[in-house]
């Protein structure tokens, strides 16, 4: 098993700074995903770890050693890339033993590893085969066989399913899951723009924006307590819900001024935010209709997405620039222009400051 530990990273190209003092510390079999936003370094942070691009500024350990002038090829990193890199005129299994054989490992050794490979990847049928006669997600089962024959320190995996279609990426999804759970000491960093491989296969998710770290943690708590409202509008789809508001009492509980009502949100809020502007939160699922005059606010509806299990309801609320979302289960048949009331539980309301900082962490 091996822990990463990460002080104060920094990248720069040139004048260009890209990633700004990264400290993080992956314990031993912990599985991490990166994600953020397209061009937030997500990509430049798993390269650095491997090897392939260069650190500016900071340390950086793996198993306790200090690597940043080690070469990638005695890191005992494994990569797994978004192209399968496969030669097209070898066999599945030449090209899971291709590393191995480039070392001169004994031919015994070989077999067994990239048959145990095979083994965990369900791949022992097609060893046989050239990469042209498999599909694209078997394709990304030898890429990921290939890394684990060379039994690294640490996997790392960059976006590896974005080349595949909806119904492989689940597939292929769940392989890796199941990849982690027969390898539990092993650990592995696993970079994605999909929130839906980071909620599932993550022990904890890094969410990454502009080089920095907006927030560490497991999944859950990140959808349940996001640290800010750059967080609670990435984790979650649709996004959070943000609406202005305006805190008229503070205390253990807030009360807010929101779309022309008040409303008291179960949030401690200190007294120097009283009478301030604030962004009140709440996600799309979380919302409910409601009869009668208890709501939170009513809005107009703008289009209806009736997707057969659940029903997305997009609201024009006065003093609100976005669209409000709401997800409710079944089919709803809202029409265009309809006037809606919605509601929430307490416990499930969110708010922030005008800076978009969390009042759960203040």
């Amino acid at each position: 098993m091996t822990a990463l530990n990460l002080q104060d990273i920094h990248k720069s190209y040139g004048a260009t700074k890209v990633i700004h003092g990264i400290d993080l510390k992956i314990q031993e079999g912990e599985f991490v995903v990166f994600v953020g936003p397209s061009g937030c370094g997500k990509s430049t942070l798993l390269r650095m770890i491997a090897g392939l691009e260069s650190i500016t500024g900071g340390d950086m350990h793996i198993g306790g050693e200090r690597v940043n002038d080690i070469p990638p090829s005695q890191r005992g990193i494994a990569m797994v890339f978004q192209s399968y890199a496969l030669y097209p005129h070898m066999t599945v299994f030449d090209n899971m033993a291709f590393g191995m054989k480039i070392a001169k490992a004994p031919k015994a050794e070989i077999e067994k590893r990239v048959r145990a490979a095979a083994e965990i990847l369900q791949l022992t049928p097609y060893l046989d085969r050239l990469p042209k006669a498999l599909s694209g997600g078997q394709r990304q089962r030898v890429a990921i066989g290939r890394a684990i024959v060379r039994n690294p320190k640490v996997f790392l995996f960059d976006e590896p399913l974005s080349n595949l279609d909806a119904a492989l990426r689940v597939a292929t999804r769940i392989e890796i899951a199941k990849l982690k759970s027969s390898m539990p000491d092993t650990t592995m960093i696993y970079v994605t723009h999909d929130q839906v491989e980071a909620m599932t296969l993550a022990d904890r998710i890094v969410v990454l924006s502009a080089g920095h770290i907006e927030q560490v943690g497991a999944p859950i708590e990140l959808y349940e307590r996001p640290a800010n409202l750059f967080v609670a509008r990435f984790i979650g789809s649709p996004a959070m819900n943000i609406l202005p508001a305006t805190i008229e009492k503070t205390g253990p509980s807030t009360t807010i001024s929101l779309a022309g009502r008040s409303a008291e949100v179960p949030i401690a809020s200190p007294d120097a935010l009283a009478g301030k502007p604030a962004k009140f939160g709440v996600r799309p699922e979380d919302l409910r209709l409601a009869d009668g005059k208890d709501h939170l606010f009513e809005g107009k509806v703008h289009f209806v997405e009736r997707l057969g299990e659940v029903t997305n309801i997009y609201l024009d609320v006065d003093g609100v620039e976005e669209a409000i979302v709401i997800k409710v289960a079944g089919v709803q048949h809202n029409q265009k222009g309809e006037t809606v009331r919605v509601t929430a539980s307490p416990e499930r309301m969110h708010l922030f400051t005008q800076e978009g900082r969390s009042l759960l962490y203040l």
